[in-house]
């Protein structure tokens, strides 16, 4: 099918019998990524026929992952509410002889629809894999439907898909057995072939089919976890695709630009939890700082936010997700910025440093930050750093650090002491000093 001459109009049509998961994600971004690409249209169709698996919840789950994600369609359909058209093609097509009723092999008790095979060998071109053949012989009449109201799997897809003008059906391998019958069924019911691209499964790193132990869960528990939507499509998109370089972060336009078909591997691709936080991370750098500061305040509700939007590229450097914040929270990473520190004075010396030693540091440290410049880090250590070095700097800097955040592995002293400020800077070296007195 020449892309110049037809409109480009690919689908994603997940079944309601479960959340959004990430393999499901990756088919519908790689749809989407084509058909945006292409200035074409994207479908979501729920194919919602199986009524005793299919839920409304579940349905949500799907639009409210796609949401997230960005991942807009042009139209949306339910398979469910398209009985009138899928009977209008039974109907048709029993009259034209391609189809025809016949007892249900199963009990006997009813009529079902067979689609009348031609038992020939069925090649297809498929964008991925090449030329795929199958002699359908051995699939014998199937049956399509259960009666001239209820449609099988196979009919309804080929039905929807003809109906709404599918031009390219990208699906998992895992659809390439199901191909042959929809050929045949699309021929007989006077729909053009679509192209197909059928692309590989993703795998655990153990190689093994992924599991939600692995990462198999729903899209909205990325998002609910702290996932940015551009890193987790980011990362899916180079499951199983590669733009022909070393580049590994992307923009959304930038996949949309650089996205094609002919560039999708065959073999499986495999999930790695660590290489989608690395890929968040890197996305969370590029965040604009407004926007970053925002989304670190939301986890400090009880917190000066002043205080917070300072120690935002802090806390970005140290977290791969935003849920990584509440638990260097609960750990108490952040919590000098805010509230004095409890001062253990055996812990204010360097190594074999005397108290007499750290004491003397200490008041000279008091001395020289009393006039310093507080507008940057660079320059309060400016202020402080000929004397580390002349005094040595472990010796001279570890009472600093330590005085301003009561821990013995913290952010460094100038930060410390530029965010909290002059007056708590000074307030808490006079503690320090006190506690070397007793």
């Amino acid at each position: 099918m020449s892309e110049q001459n037809h409109k480009v109009i690919t689908r994603f049509a997940p079944s309601p019998t479960g959340v959004l998961h990430v393999g499901g994600v990756r088919t519908a971004l790689f749809s989407w990524l084509y058909a945006r690409k292409h200035n074409g249209e994207f479908v979501l169709r729920i194919e919602d026929t199986d009524t005793e698996r299919s839920t409304a919840l579940f349905e949500q789950d799907i639009i409210d992952g796609l949401a997230w994600l960005g991942l807009t369609y042009d139209h949306f359909y339910r398979q469910s509410e398209r009985a009138p058209e899928h009977r209008a093609h039974l109907e048709r097509m029993l009259a034209e002889g391609s189809v025809y009723e016949a007892e249900d092999n199963k009990d006997g008790t009813g009529k079902v629809i067979r689609f009348k095979n031609t038992n020939e060998t069925i090649t297809f071109a498929d964008v991925v894999r090449g030329d795929i053949t199958f002699d359908t012989t051995e699939l014998g009449d199937f049956v399509i439907a259960r009666d001239i109201d209820h449609p099988l799997y196979h009919f309804a897809v080929v039905a929807d898909d003809y109906d709404m003008g599918i031009t390219h059906v990208i699906r998992g391998e895992d659809g390439i057995s199901n191909t042959p019958r929809q050929i045949l069924i699309g021929r007989a019911m006077g729909a053009p072939r679509p192209v197909y691209a059928h692309i590989p499964l993703i795998l655990a790193p153990d190689k093994s089919k992924l599991s939600k132990r692995h990462g198999a869960v729903s899209a909205t528990a990325y998002r609910d976890a702290g996932y940015l939507p551009e890193a987790l499509i980011n990362f899916l998109a180079l499951l199983g695709w590669n733009p022909g370089d070393e580049r590994e972060i992307f923009t959304r336009d930038e996949l949309i630009r650089d996205f094609s078909l002919d560039r999708i591997q065959k073999s499986g691709a495999v999930f790695s939890t660590e290489k989608l936080n690395w890929v968040n991370k890197e996305h969370s750098k590029r965040l604009p700082p407004e926007i970053a500061a925002e989304e670190v305040v939301r986890h400090f509700p009880d917190r000066d936010s002043t205080i917070v939007k300072a120690i935002t590229p802090l806390v970005l450097e140290r977290i791969s997700v935003w849920s990584d914040i509440d638990t260097l929270c609960e750990a108490g990473e952040f919590t000098y910025f805010f509230t004095e520190p409890q001062i253990e004075a055996e812990k204010l010396s360097w190594k074999d440093a005397s108290r007499e030693d750290t004491m003397r540091h200490i008041d000279k440290l008091i001395e020289m930050l009393q006039e310093a410049d507080y507008t940057h880090p660079d320059t309060i250590k400016a202020s402080v750093w000929d004397y580390a070095e002349a005094e040595g700097r472990g010796a001279v800097l570890w009472p600093f650090r330590y005085a301003l955040s009561g821990k013995e592995k913290s952010v460094d002293p100038f930060t410390i002491a530029h965010i909290i400020g002059r007056d708590q800077t000074l307030a808490r070296l006079h503690v320090a000093r006190s506690a070397c007195d007793i």
